[in-house]
């Protein structure tokens, strides 16, 4: 995980201060962060290098247009996403708590 955090402290530096990770999926780990442009928490998911196989960052790239689609009160909505290090992410607000 240290690699990972290490990784995206560096490639995300001009837009995100990252804090700490917050949460784990199947296949994605999930960064508090901090946007630097409009001081905002953010949360940042990100793909495992493990599984940042082609058909995993396709999967992770429509996992990504979907939320950016949705427009909902109870849906977080998509403030950014893109490719940092080779490493799919997206970025949404952070919301304390489960």
């Amino acid at each position: 995980m240290a690699e990972l955090y290490d990784r995206l402290k560096v490639a995300l530096s001009d837009r995100y201060a990252i804090e700490r990770q917050i949460g784990q999926g199947g296949m994605a780990d999930v960064f508090l962060g901090r946007d630097l442009k409009h001081d905002r928490p953010v949360a940042i998911k990100v793909m495992r290098p493990e599984v940042a196989s082609a058909v995993n960052a396709e999967r992770f790239r429509r996992e990504t247009e979907v939320e950016a689609s949705l427009s909902h009160p109870h849906i977080l909505p998509l403030h950014d996403s893109g490719d940092a290090d080779g490493l799919p992410y997206f970025v949404t607000p952070y919301v304390e708590g489960e």
